[in-house]
């Protein structure tokens, strides 16, 4: 197994190549983003609790109205923490095949490729001033996507949150793992 750097991963068996980006964050960025989810969810909690004592009306139907929100943030939260503490970006090159899958604890859908139908796999072109590239590249969100290719009119996005030089030797050991022969599973 080679290292690309602490958060990412290779292994070449043969023709198969499978890499794996890690979403680690360092130790002042994961206490940030728990704290943040326990306050999230403790003043989201008291809330409910105050929502069963309050008597209808008004102030419920808003209250109502707020916990909804609360709770689409919450999941999204909460998805975001497991991601960042227990996940991995897994993309695995074999058999014709290349694989994208975001794991969490094991669990993910996996999205194939044919590479034959692979087309214009590089980084993308982002603007690092824009607000949007900002909260995208954010450590509380799951984006970040630095490389992405073509895929039958579809752009196919990856690797999230790596660096420059990360991107680089990413990029260049795909391109070489996309070169090698493949078996073709039509001929099975």
């Amino acid at each position: 197994m080679d290292y690309l750097s602490a958060r990412v991963s290779v292994q070449r068996d043969g023709a198969h190549t499978s890499i794996v980006i890690s979403p680690r964050l360092s130790a002042v960025k994961q206490t940030l983003l728990v704290s943040w989810t326990t306050a999230w969810t403790l003043c989201g909690a008291y809330i409910l609790f105050e929502l069963l004592r309050m008597p209808s009306g008004d102030q419920r139907t808003f209250t109502l109205t707020f916990i909804a929100f609360w709770t689409y943030f919450e999941i999204r939260l909460l998805r975001v923490l497991a991601w960042r503490l227990k996940g991995f970006e897994l993309i695995r090159v074999k058999e014709g095949v290349i694989t994208i899958k975001n794991s969490v604890l094991g669990y993910g859908r996996a999205h194939e490729f044919f590479i034959e139908n692979v087309q214009s796999l590089g980084p993308l072109t982002i603007d690092p001033s824009s607000w949007t590239w900002q909260l995208n590249d954010s450590f509380w969100v799951m984006g970040g996507e630095r490389l992405g290719f073509e895929h039958l009119g579809k752009r196919v996005v990856f690797g999230k949150g790596l660096s420059d030089t990360e991107m680089t030797d990413l990029l260049r050991t795909l391109k070489e793992a996309l070169k090698r022969p493949h078996r073709d599973l039509r001929d099975q």
